[in-house]
């Protein structure tokens, strides 16, 4: 298995919450990156951080990107966002229409490039582009909301995700997951395959414990997947 990468949802830090103090619990806790989720309200029903909101992300944080853009015609405003290198930026299959251009140009960027699917997104999507990504996010939750209820079927949908990564000789890809990643889901995601995980209020937010407790109990959770999966 690829070594796990937590990467906390900034979409679940109440706004009114100092970020910087939020952030440095989370590096202190270990974690390696932070989830940005950008929406336009046209792919998905919400609104979520604009460039701005990215850009300062990026300068208190001291920890790499991970920004989902469920926005639509992304190929159209990836140079808004001045990404970095060891940042990672998913865009969707279904919101383009020039899937390998998008992929190109965000590692012509520099950062790498992922591309993300819906729960009813078959992965035969991916076939053509296997060779262009360096992680692939799938949504275990139709996307748009946070505190959603697990898509059941997208745990087996993992499995066979990682299992055509291998048959295609690309086992460094890493697999995110988003969608209520929480304590109890967390083991069979990462014995299905999953080595990111977006953590929100089901796991590293939990109004249960410290941001520290929540993250130490999570990484718990993943090592009894990793046994279940070895």
């Amino acid at each position: 298995m690829n070594q796990a990468l937590l990467a906390p949802s900034m979409m679940c830090v109440p706004q009114w919450r100092d970020a910087e103090t939020i952030i440095n619990e989370l590096k202190q806790s270990g974690v390696s990156l932070l989830h940005v989720d950008v929406m336009d309200g046209s792919f998905v029903p919400n609104l979520m951080l604009g460039t701005e909101g990215v850009k300062q992300l990026r300068e208190i944080g001291g920890l790499p990107l991970d920004v989902h853009l469920m926005i639509d015609r992304p190929e159209d405003k990836l140079a808004w966002f001045d990404f970095q290198p060891g940042e990672y930026v998913s865009i969707h299959a279904e919101s383009t229409n020039h899937l390998q251009r998008a992929l190109a140009r965000i590692r012509d960027l520099g950062a790498h490039p992922m591309v993300a699917l819906n729960p009813a997104t078959p992965l035969c999507a991916l076939e053509e582009v296997i060779a262009d990504v360096d992680a692939i996010l799938l949504m275990t939750v139709n996307p748009g909301y946070a505190g959603q209820a697990l898509v059941p079927q997208t745990l087996k949908k993992i499995a066979r995700l990682r299992a055509m990564l291998n048959d295609a000789g690309r086992p460094e890809v890493r697999i995110e997951v988003d969608g209520n990643v929480s304590f109890a889901n967390a083991p069979a995601m990462r014995a299905a395959g999953a080595d990111m995980f977006v953590c929100g209020t089901s796991s590293i937010f939990h109004a249960g414990g410290t941001i520290a407790q929540n993250t130490a109990r999570f990484m718990r959770c993943l090592a009894e997947g990793e046994v279940r999966g070895a």
